[in-house]
């Protein structure tokens, strides 16, 4: 079960509120090759982990850029997908590398939606002007949503907010630890803990009112439910 959690703010009170809280896990076969988190692009701009599936290499399930875009994929849980659909990843792969808006980038993701087998999509642009954060999912409503208001979300294999018990639990332990006052570090090891110890990876990423960016990612090792890597990356985001 793929599930994202996000804290949504994009006008913290205070100067040391975060404008985004994001835990995630990739819920995928344990076999399928991928590559773990790192920067890449020509300029290294790009923070993600990679599919490495043959036909599939490139794409991504979540990942950010310094300039702060961000984007993120679920799987819509359906009976028989179609084997010969595009692959989803790249719907992450493409915004980060896009010159497109959030929203924008969604309505024409929209308009192609039917070449893919069942998928949400998040997309974010951070920047100091002004946040914006996107969803849109094919099996959903047509058109692209703005989630204009501060609070938080979640996200499975099926439309945002379905109120799945599963999600719904991960939701309320979610908010409790990010309404604590606590610092980063123990802000991500408490996330980390929230998410499930079997899924194939975790991953927190934080976003400060001071454009600093904190992105960890715990990943299984040799599908050995009992070895796992982590790995933190830290920048400023830049216009």
């Amino acid at each position: 079960m793929c599930i994202i959690f996000f804290k949504f703010d994009p006008r913290p009170a205070s100067k040391n509120a975060y404008r985004l809280i994001l835990a995630a896990n990739r819920d995928e076969l344990y076999n399928r090759p991928s590559k773990a988190a790192d920067f890449w692009g020509s300029s290294k701009e790009i923070l993600s982990g990679l599919d490495l599936e043959e036909g599939k290499e490139g794409g991504s399930w979540l990942g950010i850029t310094k300039r702060g875009k961000l984007a993120a994929l679920t799987n819509y849980l359906e009976g028989r997908p179609n084997p010969d659909a595009q692959g989803r990843g790249f719907l992450v792969s493409n915004f980060l590398t896009d010159s497109l808006d959030s929203f924008s980038y969604l309505r024409k993701v929209a308009s192609e939606g039917h070449l893919y087998n069942g998928f949400n999509l998040l997309t974010a642009d951070f920047r100091a002007s002004e946040d914006t954060v996107c969803y849109y999912g094919n099996k959903g409503s047509p058109e692209p949503i703005r989630l204009k208001a501060a609070g938080i979300y979640a996200l499975s294999n099926s439309l945002l907010e379905t109120p799945w018990r599963k999600l719904q639990h991960g939701k309320r332990r979610f908010t409790s630890v990010v309404d604590k006052t606590l610092p980063s570090d123990g802000l991500v090891q408490e996330l980390l803990h929230v998410l499930n110890d079997e899924e194939l990876a975790n991953t927190v990423i934080l976003i400060d009112s001071e454009d600093n960016v904190s992105f960890t990612e715990r990943t299984m090792l040799n599908c050995d439910v009992t070895q796992w890597s982590t790995q933190s990356f830290h920048f400023k985001l830049r216009e």
